[in-house]
């Protein structure tokens, strides 16, 4: 493993949204900083710098990743896609990034990408999901605005479409307590 020192300024060179890129940062710097500041990818969002909200998640390998927990360097040579990378239709969106605009799966937007990516990695991964694993793999993120419900009705009808059955059935009720409930059941199933 190569070591650096802290303050060492290095050249990054990976493969962004499948262009050959190269940068300069120092040894220190998380991906996050250097895609967005370095290489421009500003869909990449910052949020909490711990690793928590899921709001910088990019596909480092095809592997789903919190870009505020990794170093640049670790990011040598690799394949590294946001969610700018995601546009490869006809119609500039993804199957995926469709699905969310018709499904009013977003509200403000700032987590977005990283779920895009969350999930991007989650259907190459399990085609075929169902609710509750949507949900599960949705508690890596943290959203303040939406109710999570459309962007599992989103995920759940991207994979249906995958695969060539119909979707639109209705989501089962939600008996966690998740955000498909009003804010008086929210409360209710609080103090209960």
């Amino acid at each position: 493993m190569k070591t650096y020192r802290k303050d060492d300024v290095v050249r990054i060179k990976l493969v962004l949204n499948g262009q050959q890129r190269s940068g300069t940062c120092e040894s220190r710097t998380l991906l996050s900083d250097f895609l967005r500041h370095e290489l421009g990818a500003t869909g990449t969002h910052v949020g909490c710098e711990h690793g928590v909200c899921g709001a910088c998640t990019v596909n480092i390998d095809g592997v789903a990743g919190r870009s505020c927990m990794t170093l640049a360097v670790q990011a040598e040579g690799c394949q590294v896609d946001t969610v700018e990378g995601l546009n490869k239709d006809i119609e500039g969106l993804s199957d995926l990034q469709q699905a969310f605009r018709r499904n009013h799966a977003l509200q403000c937007g700032f987590c977005t990408a990283g779920i895009l990516m969350s999930c991007t990695d989650y259907l190459q991964r399990n085609p075929d999901p169902s609710e509750s694993e949507v949900r599960e793999m949705l508690s890596g993120h943290l959203c303040r605005c939406t109710g999570y419900t459309n962007i599992v009705k989103a995920v759940l009808e991207t994979a249906a479409e995958r695969l060539g059955r119909p979707h639109g059935a209705a989501l089962a009720p939600d008996t966690a307590g998740h955000a498909a409930t009003g804010p008086a059941e929210q409360a209710r199933l609080v103090n209960a």
